[in-house]
């Protein structure tokens, strides 16, 4: 009898359903990681529910046959306007950022690799030559290049600096205990919940013997060396001083090729990502993992893309959940967008193959919003497209 209920079905038909199934087939810790938010969890619901506030208004006829979906970022060419945005430490799948490169690479887009990924970079880039290597403010300057350099040597096409991050006291809204290691002590406390999930534990079972999830960040340290474990890290970031402009801008200049500022959700905070010389930023807040109580991204998209869409890549991460969320966002002024949760519930859901249909969804219904509004491009797309409601924009700054 087969352990998989989905083996005769494994394609879902919305992100939703993939959300399901990986609540399913996870232990609870590892599913609650996936989606919790910080505190009351205000900003994570905008940064979903604020989509349905935005409404279409449609041409009915002359509908375009053929559709296109192409663009770029940060010179890589991409088929679709959707990328992966880094994520950290992944227990979801024994193959973690590996799989999720291969599934991006499989549909021909970039994926941003964390600085807490579990997977060195090296074999990230070696099945995707796509990648864009993330960087948090951690350690001295000279660490902190240290890593990118490595990154580079690796074959990262561009830098990715995040800067959307407090570190809140207590746990965020609904995030479970994460060991500080899998160690005996951990697996007899999560024991009752890997008993209950066959599938997830046969899938850390290869050659007969069980792998254990390992819970170290490689890509803090040099190749070949043990990284610390995440709450190491963690620590030593906590007690790292944030950057300033003045650090992003040094490490700008020092880092020869496209660099992007993650975090922006202020139009003058867009203007100094400008003005160090930027090539991207994305409209973040982290996934509703930062401050809580910060308006949704899409909310503040547009006054930032009007005002410096001519000078920078502008893009959006934060409740992707459709097609029609992807459209809204490029029609008030992104180049693409960054999703987070949702490759990661269909890695959760069905590995490798998981990622790839959640960007087959994406990609899908991009198309059919496309043939609705009668736009033979994404690149036509404007506001004119949407109907928005008073008040739904936010400028943040100025």
């Amino acid at each position: 009898m087969s352990l998989n209920p989905w083996a005769r079905n494994p394609w879902f038909e919305t992100v939703h359903e993939a959300q399901r199934r990986a609540k399913q087939h996870l232990p609870k810790s590892v599913y609650s990681s996936l989606v919790a938010g910080t505190q009351a969890g205000v900003t994570l619901d905008d940064n979903m529910n604020a989509f349905s506030q935005l409404r279409f208004s449609p041409h009915v006829v002359g509908v375009q046959p053929d559709r296109e979906l192409s663009t770029s970022v940060m010179g890589q060419e991409l088929p679709l306007p959707v990328m992966i945005s880094p994520t950290g430490v992944q227990a979801v799948d024994p193959d973690g950022e590996v799989a999720v490169a291969r599934a991006a690479a499989a549909r021909g887009t970039a994926m941003g690799l964390s600085n807490f990924a579990s997977r060195p970079i090296e074999e990230v880039t070696a099945v995707n030559d796509k990648i864009f290597f993330q960087i948090y403010w951690l350690g001295s300057r000279e660490e902190i290049l240290e890593r990118a350099m490595r990154a580079k040597d690796a074959g990262a096409k561009g830098l990715i600096t995040t800067t959307d991050w407090v570190f809140n006291i207590g746990r965020d809204w609904g995030s479970p205990e994460i060991p500080e290691s899998v160690n005996l002590k951990a697996l007899v406390r999560l024991a009752p919940e890997i008993a209950v999930k066959p599938r997830y534990a046969m899938k850390w079972i290869r050659g007969g013997k069980v792998e254990i999830p390992d819970l170290t960040v490689p890509n803090l340290v040099p190749r070949g060396q043990r990284g610390p474990t995440f709450f190491g890290a963690y620590g030593q970031w906590m007690n790292t001083p944030p950057p300033t402009w003045e650090d992003l801008e040094w490490l700008r200049n020092k880092w020869d090729g496209p660099f992007m500022v993650k975090g922006i959700s202020r139009v003058d905070d867009a203007k100094r990502a400008v003005d160090i010389g930027a090539t991207a930023l994305s409209v973040s807040n982290h996934g509703g993992n930062n401050l809580d109580g910060t308006p949704a991204t899409i909310r503040v998209l547009g006054p930032i893309a009007d005002t410096v869409g001519n000078d920078i890549e502008v893009l959006l991460d934060g409740g992707i959940r459709r097609g029609s969320d992807v459209v809204k966002a490029l029609a008030l002024g992104a180049r693409a967008v960054m999703i987070g949760r949702a490759y990661l519930w269909g890695l959760g859901a069905n590995g490798q193959a998981g990622v790839e249909n959640v960007l087959d969804l994406l990609r899908m219904g991009i198309d059919e919003c496309l043939m609705g509004l009668s736009r033979k491009s994404i690149h036509e797309l404007t506001r004119d497209d949407l109907i928005i409601p008073d008040g739904f924009e936010m400028r943040l700054g100025d």
